[in-house]
């Protein structure tokens, strides 16, 4: 997804405040007033590029004239160790706002990186690899981006562009049929079931469901799932995916296969920046 700019301002301006507070004593105490400097920003540990917005808005933040210069794109795959970023002016800016850029730069590109390879492990396939919300809060547009940046697709941002009816909504409903008729008469949105029984996908599709998620099933019951629905509705599989086991839940022919583990436990990667 292209992340609004606004979006990555207010996220930006936020962890600054946390990390500044009131005024950064350290650096106003030792470096001269006025002075100029040169830093690079390191990627040492190879991985998918992501987070270079965030670091420029950081930056120009703390000082309009400093010059941000991009080594790389986002989304490019590096090598180590590798020069991502160069900034040049007001040493006093690039101090205050080094950890707050390699923040942004290391969990960025760690989530980049998680997906690009789930999505690696199911070349050839043609299945799509999706995000969830399981998000940090406040840093969803950026982690969503970073998912993009690494190959994935993008599942409903909120609650208000996509309809996901979950067990504890089917459990207020009363059925699968009652939920989709509900929904059918309030937006025209397209309707995706969570199912985590064969028996629960057959009235899903006889609801005219436009897809199902396939919730924890089993490599058999997703075949049959397959089979069951034989293009009828879209479908999805989650829960318990891993890089151990994502090609052969792929390979079962299920259009996607969504992975929490892509925003909620991305391990963030090795940055730094170093004065020149």
């Amino acid at each position: 997804m292209a992340v609004a700019v606004d979006a990555v301002e207010r996220a930006v301006l936020a962890a600054l405040a946390e990390d500044v507070g009131e005024r950064d004593v350290t650096t106003e105490a030792t470096v001269p007033a006025g002075a100029a400097g040169t830093a690079d920003v390191l990627l040492k540990e190879p991985g998918v590029v992501c987070g270079l917005d965030a670091a420029e808005i950081a930056f120009r933040s703390l000082d309009p004239e400093i010059s941000f210069e991009r080594l790389a794109e986002e989304g490019d795959a590096v090598s180590v160790p590798a020069s991502v970023a160069r900034v040049d002016g007001s040493l006093a800016a690039i101090l205050t706002g080094e950890r707050t850029v390699l923040n942004f730069l290391g969990r960025l590109s760690g989530v980049a990186t998680l997906t690009r390879r789930y999505v690696d492990a199911v070349a050839g396939t043609g299945v799509a690899i999706l995000d969830t919300r399981k998000t940090t809060p406040g840093l969803r547009a950026l982690e969503k981006h970073a998912v993009a940046c690494g190959g994935g697709r993008n599942h409903r941002f909120g609650l208000d562009d996509g309809v996901l009816v979950k067990d504890n909504h089917l459990r207020a409903a009363g059925s699968i049929r009652v939920a989709v008729e509900r929904l059918r008469a309030a937006t025209a949105l397209p309707v995706e079931v969570e199912c985590d029984t064969l028996e629960q996908v057959r009235e899903a599709l006889d609801a005219g469901a436009d897809a199902i998620l396939l919730d924890n099933m089993t490599l058999a019951e997703l075949r049959a799932a397959v089979a069951l629905a034989d293009g009828r509705a879209r479908l999805e599989a989650s829960g318990g995916i891993t890089l151990d086991n994502v090609r052969a839940v792929a390979e079962t022919g299920v259009d996607e296969i969504s992975v929490g583990a892509l925003t909620h436990s991305a391990r963030s990667l090795d940055v730094s920046l170093e004065i020149r």
